[in-house]
């Protein structure tokens, strides 16, 4: 006789996953959220004592700047100058594009990035370089750079705090949902960075640690819940872990393997393009996913197999983490998998500036959000995977096998989508 709370646990699961599978879209120019990049120095000798002048240099997701700039709509000139070079993939035209409509440009950043000295705005200029193209996260991106001039304060000796507020984006278009911005300053010798958002808009140069290292972490907490990809990849995970040690050596392998390179990457130690991160890291959401599957299909229907051990979790093979060889060849996956998850964590972070301890410290705290939302995760959705697996064994096979389709048919989704540019 069939227990009365399977089929709802098992539907729940399933529900669950679709859920979030519905909310799962590829990784496009015009995304929920934009990232924009910003380096604060010194210019002409100012700054040191909230006098003089200061320089940002933004870089800002091109094809949104077009669109937002031109508020006149579609028949605007810099809409369609810009929209022809950016479907050509001409980034001399679209330097072009925004150096003729250099005022319409300007005024539109700086109405919604300032800085200011104490009470005092700065007075913004663009440098004579002129607008400059790059690429970031695989997406064309414009680099603006600006002199600001700052009043001196009053009193010589008093030492003014600069404060920078970004609210780029969105703006009419409705495809974005929000911005962050993410900023790093060296300035009359403080070094540091901070991530702004909407509902932190500003920050000072001269902020506390604490504030700083605040922001890093739920900038990290943030990252890892609204990527799906990584989310799906977690899911793919827990779906093929039977026992707890399974899970908890898995998620540690995919830790270690992608704090270092998200570190080394973060830190302009390694470098490597989007465009070969994106479609493997999709790859490997079907890797692991397709996995369990292949695990499912080579057990047949002897489900015992894949269920929970009658001894607690710890085998047959004694030891609390010991693992047969199949075990430990998918911790090497996860592992090498884990190292290409660190390179696209650090691509969306973004930061390019020298190495300091500062800015160590917040590579690590930034780090250490994803880590808490990663155990969050897993500590909500394995514990109902393992009770449903204890209550029958078959609808457990069968919820962790569903969640395993989806996510590996999303991640082949992906990987064709990123792989061509779909």
């Amino acid at each position: 006789m069939s227990h009365p709370v399977r089929r709802p646990l098992a539907v729940l699961a399933v529900a669950v996953f679709l859920i979030l599978l519905g909310l799962a879209r590829p990784a496009s120019a015009h995304g929920f959220t934009s990232t924009v990049y910003v380096h604060v120095t010194e210019s002409g000798g100012g700054g040191s004592d909230g006098a003089g002048r200061l320089r940002t240099e933004l870089k800002l997701e091109y094809d949104l700047l077009v669109v937002s700039a031109a508020d006149a709509g579609h028949d605007d000139p810099l809409f369609r100058a810009g929209t022809e070079a950016f479907e050509a993939g001409d980034t001399d035209a679209q330097a072009a594009a925004l150096d003729a409509h250099r005022a319409t440009v300007v005024d539109y950043v700086t109405r919604r990035f300032t800085v200011s000295a104490g009470e005092a705005a700065c007075r913004p200029e663009q440098t004579a370089d002129g607008f400059r193209m790059g690429r970031e996260e695989g997406v064309p991106y414009a680099l603006l750079t600006l002199d600001w001039t700052c009043g001196k304060a009053a009193d010589s000796h008093v030492t003014v705090d600069h404060e920078i507020r970004g609210g780029l984006f969105p703006d009419s278009e409705d495809y974005v949902k929000g911005t962050k911005t993410i900023a790093t300053y060296d300035v009359g010798g403080r070094s540091g960075s901070a991530a702004l958002d909407a509902a932190h808009p500003s920050f000072s140069l001269g902020q506390a640690w604490t504030e700083r290292f605040w922001e890093f972490f739920r900038l990290g907490a943030e990252h890892l819940l609204t990527g799906v990809d990584h989310i799906l990849f977690l899911l793919a995970l827990i779906a093929g872990s039977r026992r707890p040690r399974e899970i908890v050596l898995a998620a540690t392998s995919f830790t270690l393997a992608h704090s270092v390179t998200f570190l080394l990457a973060a830190l302009g130690l390694v470098d490597v393009p989007g465009s070969v991160v994106e479609p493997v890291i999709a790859l490997s959401i079907a890797v692991v996913a397709g996995w369990h599957l292949w695990r499912i299909r080579q057990r047949g229907v002897h489900v015992t197999d894949l269920a929970v051990a009658p001894d607690g979790g710890r085998g047959s093979h004694g030891g609390h983490f010991a693992l047969d060889r199949a075990g430990w060849t998918r911790l090497g996956v996860v592992f090498c998998f884990g190292l290409v998850h660190g390179l696209g964590f650090a691509g969306a972070l973004g930061i390019d500036a020298a190495w300091s301890w500062t800015l160590l410290w917040s590579l690590l705290v930034f780090n250490v959000g994803i880590e808490a939302v990663q155990l969050a995760i897993i500590a909500v959705v394995f514990p109902l995977l393992l009770l449903l697996r204890r209550r029958s064994r078959r609808a457990g096979l069968w919820a962790t096998g569903t969640i395993s389709a989806g996510v590996a048919a999303m991640g082949l989704i992906w990987f064709v989508q990123r792989t061509f540019g779909l």
